[in-house]
């Protein structure tokens, strides 16, 4: 069936979560496509940092480290982010950068398993996740080992110490089967880190299910914390009391305000703060948590699903030709849809010249994301317009579309 417009419609009125894209900030006329890069701006935000800069800071001062319990934020985030990637509350806290804390646990694995120095990835994973082997293989803490996708279970020997894979990939969305991937590390000794950047807030993630040891994740992509949010790490309960993380800062202490000269480490998760929450970006990140926690990952993914399904089969009518590089079927992957042309950086802007805001990422994949808390099925339906509509003109080949700018 090829779809329309009145599809779409009736597709948004029935769509059960369709009243929380009113919670959201997204501008008139504008098709948001670009929420797995960043979140849209939930309209209780600017309340909710106006209630901690006026109050909370203004008359608290200092007192509101206690009085808004402004110290235990991280803990406190971090239990509201558990329960949606399959953790115990006391398994994850919300601080610092993903690539930060992916420095941490790196280094907390290779040490957690002495005599191994591999850490073992895929070509292609996202730049953060090699570069930070790459900077600890300089160290000589670290040997990066990369192979293709389909030969990982293969290449896992007792070399290796850290299996570091992104869950879904931030170019195709295809997802990796955590669960097997992970067995199979174990096996060999490995331990595995799980970088949930583009799963966490859209699809269903489960590490206790899949018995994971660590995993990392961001902020500002689907939980809508705004550009630079706190990240957020997981570890696994049993591997709490051996991890030793490099950044030993004074949150990390466990009596950070016992101002003593040697170090301890606190007992659990706290291990993983370093300095001084940064109040301000964790209270916008609290809000966005707090509201995909109220729609449900289950409703979320629901929804994600059906909107891809929609955006394929519209693109496939619109623009036959435009190769999706996204797994099809009923088979994993993440919330989005890549496509592939050579001139995909024109491409898009020329459709953010329509209103239409997507991703690019070099050399040639257009990225749309679906953000289920508040794309709609007409959103979708407008931009595989739009995406027809742009490549027959041939309007991206002008000069302001084809000169290439800075992107994200």
């Amino acid at each position: 069936m090829i779809p329309s417009l009145a599809d779409a419609r009736a597709l948004d009125a029935a769509d059960p979560i369709a009243g929380y894209r009113k919670q959201f900030a997204i501008p008139p006329g504008v098709v948001y496509l670009d929420g797995n890069s960043l979140g849209a701006l939930p309209l209780g935000t600017a309340a909710r940092l106006g209630e901690v800069i006026r109050r909370e800071w203004g008359e608290g001062l200092v007192r509101s480290w206690n009085s808004a319990d402004w110290i235990g934020m991280p803990r406190r985030i971090g239990a509201m982010i558990a329960p949606l990637i399959g953790a115990q509350a006391d398994e994850v806290i919300a601080c610092d950068s993903t690539s930060v804390n992916l420095f941490k646990l790196i280094a907390a694995a290779l040490a957690m398993r002495p005599g191994r120095k591999v850490v073992l990835s895929e070509p292609g994973n996202f730049p953060t996740d090699l570069y930070l082997i790459a900077g600890l293989e300089a160290q000589g803490l670290a040997a990066k080992r990369l192979v293709e996708r389909e030969a990982l279970e293969a290449a896992l020997d007792d070399s290796v110490a850290l299996l570091l894979l992104t869950h879904v990939h931030y170019k195709t969305g295809a997802m990796h089967n955590m669960a097997k991937l992970t067995r199979a590390a174990h096996d060999v000794g490995a331990l595995v880190l799980w970088d949930l950047s583009h799963s966490a807030g859209a699809v269903p993630v489960d590490l206790n299910g899949g018995n994971a040891d660590l995993a990392v994740g961001c902020g500002y992509k689907y939980f809508n914390g705004g550009p630079g949010a706190p990240a957020f790490a997981f570890v696994a309960k049993r591997h709490q009391a051996a991890l030793q993380q490099p950044l030993t800062g004074w949150m990390s202490h466990a009596a950070p305000f016992a101002f003593v000269d040697d170090y301890t480490p606190a007992p659990g998760i706290e291990r993983l703060l370093t300095g001084t929450p940064p109040i301000l970006g964790l209270a916008a990140l609290e809000e966005g948590v707090r509201l995909i926690a109220e729609i449900g990952i289950e409703r979320l993914h629901a929804k994600s699903r059906a909107l891809s399904d929609f955006l394929r089969a519209a693109i496939a009518q619109g623009a036959p030709d435009l190769p999706c590089i996204s797994p099809e079927g009923p088979g994993p992957r993440g919330s989005q849809l890549s496509y592939r042309h050579p001139e995909a950086y024109a491409i898009a802007q020329a459709l953010i010249g329509r209103g239409v805001i997507p991703d690019f990422r070099e050399p040639d994949v257009l990225r749309l994301g679906l953000s289920p808390a508040y794309i709609r099925f007409e959103d979708c339906w407008h931009a595989a317009q739009a995406l027809s509509e742009v490549l027959a003109s041939g309007e991206w080949e002008r000069e302001e579309f084809t000169t290439r700018r800075a992107v994200t």
